[in-house]
């Protein structure tokens, strides 16, 4: 059977992607640090159809941890590889502590730098694989040290599809906006001062994020509202990006 990783896949996007996987007949092995929540999702994916889940619990921001699941990547080749573990920055940089600022970078930079590593390497030998890193729309704004971590994933997801794809191994960075998921609450956003229209639904946005990987996209902004937003910042005026840099975080 084919066989997925999926990190972060109790809540949100990661959870749309293990359901997505599990209904094209993908064997998952699911990443978090919540074992109650990650064996409540095993069981639900196994009843829902003929699919094996395997439970890793793991903190990502933990260096031993990680390594943990780099071992299980190179144990076997994998098809599909899920960087989706996110970590909410949701103070200005100045008032979070060093080591907040540190997590944050470990999860969403140090894991998915060594995990992809584990992966690509049997994945290029068997000439076959996908490997989608969660990014965001925040990425392509100087938008503090959360949007800096997710330029890296966007930028090193576009030369590794690059790099690798003519060695059958694709990579993408999918980059969502406002999604209806547990993560902004966490990051104290004010939910109600976002208008309606930029909110994302995550199955909509998996199944979407999923045609680009086939099509051999290396980035994916699947939503046209957020496209052209993206594509706004790009040739703004210089002063309207600094005024929206000096509120990012």
């Amino acid at each position: 059977m084919p066989l997925a990783l999926v990190t972060g896949p109790t809540s949100g996007i990661g959870r749309s992607f293990a359901h997505a996987l599990a209904v094209e007949g993908l064997d998952l092995i699911l990443v978090a640090r919540d074992g109650p929540r990650l064996e409540e999702l095993a069981d639900e994916l196994s009843r829902a159809g003929d699919v094996a889940c395997e439970v890793l619990v793991a903190d990502l921001s933990d260096l031993e941890q990680t390594m943990r699941v780099e071992e299980r990547l190179r144990r076997q080749p994998f098809d599909v590889l899920v960087n989706n573990a996110g970590f909410g920055l949701h103070r200005p940089f100045e008032a979070n502590d060093i080591e907040t600022e540190q997590r944050g970078l470990d999860v969403m930079v140090r894991a998915v730098m060594r995990l992809t590593h584990a992966a690509i390497g049997p994945m290029s030998e068997v000439g076959r694989g996908d490997v989608v890193n969660v990014s965001s729309v925040a990425g392509f704004l100087p938008r503090g040290s959360y949007g800096a971590h997710k330029a890296w994933l966007t930028s090193f997801s576009t030369w590794a599809n690059l790099h690798y794809g003519p060695k059958g191994v694709r990579v993408m960075a999918l980059c969502p906006g406002f999604v209806r998921t547990e993560f902004h609450q966490r990051m104290g956003a004010d939910m109600g001062a976002i208008p309606s229209f930029l909110w994302l639904d995550s199955d909509d946005l998996v199944r979407a994020g999923l045609r680009d990987l086939r099509d051999g996209k290396a980035v994916s902004i699947p939503s046209k509202r957020y496209k052209a937003l993206v594509a706004a910042s790009r040739f703004a005026p210089r002063g309207i990006v600094e005024k929206l840099a000096r509120q990012g975080r």
